[in-house]
């Protein structure tokens, strides 16, 4: 079947929309709904047999939903209505929410019921249930709906019958048609909000829109919010900072908040999320430095990213940054914790978070605000590059790359450096760089090719799409898909990893790992693909009119596109040909593109 994308941005839950629906054959188009665009002179050019809507924040007009089959994914159940589904449930502490799939109709969110499945939502800030357990859902549905849509006799719900018959009702959900969730029901009231709901409202809000608020004279969103068990202080008051975030107090405890962005000022240009110490900068008192074990006190919890646990022979190290990102300090960090665990006796070591994000590649948001764009983006590619050489050279145990979510660019490539990746069946793929006008780094030309074939690291590199976790294990891009939901994921991994350390033959791995290692040296040393890859990204660093610094901008300032980018349109793709050369990667991204799948701008 021929199905069209129309969505406001290629977010996350489009690009996975557009990844499975390909896995199943069908042919997919896409059509973002930019101001100026014409949906129903698109609608025409593409001449799909079905339009799907994973995330749009607009109304199909009457001219296109009249004449097609419309399905609009609402994250929300049979009877909820409104902007902020997700944000509200979150916000009222609802442990069980849906996705429905409606067919477009006059009033939005109003029209008869495709498909609907429930999911569940744990305790986690709104973007990562988005990519998670919502996007599980979202998916379900989705296939279920376009199924009934090919069987050509399948009769949607109306509504009114499907609520009336308690069709995806969650318990203690309560569905209705509710208005924008906006600041004046997010203000925390820093005096009188228990930990537990000052955490549950920065949940509700993460990535987007944040929850305002003002700190030391200024106003600022705060981004991102956990829950701290030891330090207290006066309600409000910042008490420490730790990797970058800043923790403040309660009237009964603190919370960790990792990410500010200042209040845009009138005519002023868009401001983006910095981690907190560096957003505040000189504004931000003498606070200690509250460093977390990287062995954690189980009886103490607090927040920190970067965190280790041993389980027999196989030891975990776990980080989870805001949006996937890694600035040159973070690599830094887990470079440092890398080092030291592989001081510890194991045979097997996990990398990898527990759910959501594994990695993005370098932190575009800490480039654009450094003094220095191009000298922070050289620092930045070389400190990951530093530990994906770690993990490349590490010979006395097995690495695994635990990807609990999605990953794009330098973060694919960082998975790679491991002996094994396992990916949980939800998570969305990006390997390649050029939508960010970069050639790309990390090692790519050493270990893309050597896992998928030169052809195959070829076309991802220039067709530049998402690629699903089914995909990724059939191409070999990984090695081991996980059919499991986010919360599992963690748990999975820990008994194949204890069941991989206890194997007979993994020391024999272990040593034909070294051995091959030495022989790759003797022929062509891995660094000189480092060489190699790090000597075209610096010409585009310090070439102020390269591609990349616009496309960085456009990105950190989440600037819309002013057309679909043409590598959405299959009809669009460059043929085949050899490893894209650098004048071919910086000379054809579209600009305003961007290969991540993060933002909750566009996903809400």
């Amino acid at each position: 079947m021929h199905i069209l994308l129309v969505a406001s941005a290629f977010n996350s839950l489009t690009q996975r929309a557009h990844a499975e629906l390909r896995d199943r054959g069908h042919t997919v188009a896409v059509e973002l709904a930019l101001p100026g665009s014409s949906l129903p002179e698109a609608v025409r050019r593409h001449a799909p047999q079905l339009i799907l809507a994973p995330m749009l924040k607009t109304a199909i007009p009457r001219e296109v939903w009249s004449a097609h089959t419309c399905l609009v994914v609402h994250p929300g159940p049979v009877g909820d209505r409104g902007p902020s589904s997700l944000d509200w449930a979150i916000h009222e502490g609802a442990d069980q929410w849906g996705v429905t799939v409606l067919q477009a109709d006059e009033e939005m969110d109003a029209g008869d019921v495709w498909a609907s499945v429930p999911c569940l939502l744990p305790p986690v800030s709104k973007s990562d249930l988005y990519r998670g357990e919502v996007a599980d859902a979202a998916l379900s549905a989705v296939l279920l709906a376009v199924e009934r849509f090919a069987t050509g006799t399948y009769v949607p719900r109306k509504q009114a019958d499907q609520a009336g018959q308690g069709a995806a009702r969650p318990e203690g959900a309560h569905p209705r048609t509710r208005p924008y969730l906006d600041q004046s029901v997010r203000r925390i009231d820093w005096a009188e909000d228990s930990t537990r709901t000052v955490v549950r409202k920065l949940r509700a809000a993460d990535s987007q829109p944040g929850v305002l608020d003002v700190l030391l004279g200024d106003e600022w969103y705060l981004h991102g919010g956990h829950p701290e068990s030891v330090l207290r202080g006066h309600p409000g008051e910042l008490l420490a900072t730790r990797a970058g975030a800043i923790c403040r107090a309660t009237k009964d405890g603190a919370v960790w908040i990792p990410e500010l962005r200042p209040r845009r000022g009138p005519g002023q240009p868009p401001t983006f999320k910095l981690p907190a110490v560096q957003a505040l900068g000189d504004r931000l008192p003498p606070l200690r430095e509250h460093t977390a074990p990287l062995f954690p006190d189980a009886r103490h919890p607090t927040w920190t990213d970067i965190r280790y646990r041993e389980e027999g022979n196989a030891g975990f190290l776990s980080f989870s940054f805001p949006g996937g990102a890694m600035s040159t300090a973070q690599c830094r960090r887990l470079l440092d914790a890398y080092r030291d665990v592989c001081t510890r006796p194991t045979s097997v070591l996990v990398l990898g978070g527990e759910r959501d994000f594994f990695s993005n590649g370098i932190h575009l948001n800490v480039i654009e605000a450094a003094d220095d764009p191009g000298a922070e983006s050289w620092a930045n590619i070389n400190a990951i590059d530093d530990l994906v050489e770690a993990v490349l050279t590490t010979t006395d145990r097995l690495v695994v790359s635990a990807v609990a979510g999605n990953a794009a660019a330098g973060g694919v490539m960082l998975a790679l450096a491991a002996d094994e990746v396992w990916c949980r069946a939800g998570a969305v793929l990006n390997p390649h760089y050029r939508l960010m006008g970069l050639y790309g780094s990390e090692y790519w030309t050493y270990t893309l090719p050597r896992r998928v074939g030169p052809a195959a690291a070829e076309r991802l590199m220039r067709e530049a799409l998402p690629v699903s976790a089914a995909s990724a294990r059939r191409t070999g891009l990984v090695d081991r898909v996980m059919e499991c939901g986010p919360q599992e994921f963690a748990a999975e991994v820990g008994g194949l990893a204890a069941r991989l350390a206890a194997l007979p033959g993994t020391a024999s791995r272990i040593t034909a790992k070294k051995r091959e290692l030495d022989r790759q040296e003797s022929v062509i040393p891995p660094a000189a693909f480092r060489e190699q890859e790090l000597a075209r990204m610096r010409r585009t660093f310090l070439d102020p009119d390269a591609p990349y610094h616009a496309l960085r901008r456009a990105f950190v300032r989440k600037e819309r596109p002013r057309r679909t980018p043409p590598h959405l349109n299959p009809a669009a793709v460059a043929p085949s040909g050899q490893i894209p050369s650098e004048a071919h990667v910086t000379g054809t991204a579209p600009h305003g593109v961007s290969p991540r799948p993060d933002g909750w701008y566009e996903e809400s």
